[in-house]
């Protein structure tokens, strides 16, 4: 259940910086509720009425993005835990439970419209946007490595038969990963062609 504090003082603006003072936040991290506004009473002596707030601590985005993702996984039968990294720029969430297989899809496809779907209701209603990566039994990195090591295994036999060579279609963050992987090699360089989701990446002679 959020944190919430109620203040009590002469003006709804007093109240509400005593409030935000006790909880140490900014005003954009809490819910504010008016429950009176009080009054100066006549010639600001008789019936003087102090003004009163409720300050109720919003969810962090890493516990709305790990609350979005559970909702979708229990709808899905999957029972599984996440933990949550969070800082300025990204939320992290690892997955861990039995049978990932389902949530990773076939090359990650699944994982990343999970991925795509939670960004979008983490920063819905915020100006400022934070990433989101969720990763399941280390899936991303296991991923990257292998990606990298095709690359490079690729890049050898181009440079071995004199050929370009088309893979297979991947999506952004993959294609990512093979282009970075060859960016700084002396003897080949790499190209996107095609149209999504059929978008591939191409190894060529410089």
């Amino acid at each position: 259940m959020a944190h919430s504090i109620e203040k009590t003082a002469k003006t709804v603006q007093e109240a509400i910086n005593m409030g935000l003072e006790e909880l140490n936040v900014n005003r954009d991290s809490v819910d504010i509720e008016i429950l009176d506004e009080g009054n100066k009473g006549i010639f600001g002596l008789i019936g003087n009425k102090m003004a009163r707030v409720r300050l109720t601590m919003k969810a962090s985005r890493g516990e709305t993005a790990r609350k979005f993702l559970l909702d979708v996984l229990e709808k899905m039968d999957v029972k599984a835990e996440i933990d949550i990294e969070e800082d300025d720029e990204k939320v992290q969430l690892t997955v861990n439970g039995r049978d990932m297989g389902i949530i990773i899809g076939r090359r990650g496809e699944t994982l990343d419209s999970l991925q795509y779907l939670c960004s979008l209701v983490v920063n819905k209603d915020n100006e400022d946007y934070k990433r989101i990566v969720i990763d399941i039994e280390n899936y991303r990195q296991k991923r990257e490595e292998t990606l990298v090591k095709l690359a490079n295994k690729l890049a050898e036999r181009v440079m071995k038969y004199k050929k370009p060579i088309t893979l297979e279609p991947m999506n952004p963050y993959e294609r990512r990963i093979i282009h970075s992987s060859l960016q700084n090699n002396r003897y080949v360089e790499t190209y996107s062609t095609g149209d999504e989701p059929n978008r591939k990446v191409v190894i060529t002679l410089k």
